[in-house]
């Protein structure tokens, strides 16, 4: 499991306990102010307990989601538009505005860990609003994707989230040309 210092202290541990702990082999430092009882951590393990309000989105949630098996380079958060830089090469940050980012999260298990993702039908809406964004052959990878699954999408919830946003009757012609 994983923990912050801040959880640490509200456990009655206090610095001194958790460097003996650590020499012990009892806690692990997994980098600063995060601590672990075991010694290797998952990555997307760390990126929610560091950014419990991050949401994965575009390619990651694309991969993750099954919609194409280009493993992306990078991970993509969704976060609100006052969080702060995170300082990490890896991880690309797409700022949103509040009233957007919450707009079909879920949580499932990836690779073991419980992760913030947006659902399909969310992503189906993120990746026609970025279509100009992404490569041809990505685009009708996933849209192909798409095809496949649409029973099994939730049509109610995408004309919902649909409606949300300002470009609502772009989004669902598209939808409708492209994967319908």
């Amino acid at each position: 499991m994983l923990y912050t210092h801040k959880e640490l202290e509200k456990l009655n541990k206090s610095d001194y306990q958790i460097k003996k702990a650590i020499t012990e082999g009892r806690l692990f430092k997994i980098e600063r102010g995060l601590y672990s009882d075991k010694s290797t951590v998952d990555q997307f393990e760390v990126i929610g307990k560091k950014y419990p309000d991050a949401i994965f989105t575009m390619d990651s949630a694309f991969f993750f989601h099954g919609l194409t098996d280009v493993i992306p380079l990078q991970i993509f958060l969704s976060v609100k538009r006052d969080t702060a830089k995170i300082a990490n090469r890896n991880i690309i940050q797409i700022f949103v505005l509040d009233k957007y980012h919450k707009i079909g999260k879920v949580q499932i298990v990836f690779e073991g860990t419980l992760i913030n993702i947006y659902n399909k039908e969310r992503m189906l809406i993120e990746l026609i609003r970025n279509k100009k964004r992404l490569g041809f052959d990505y685009y009708k990878e996933i849209i192909n994707s798409y095809r496949k699954i649409i029973h099994n999408l939730d049509i109610r919830s995408i004309e919902e989230y649909s409606g949300e946003f300002d470009t609502e009757n772009y989004i669902f012609r598209i939808i409708q040309e492209e994967v319908f």
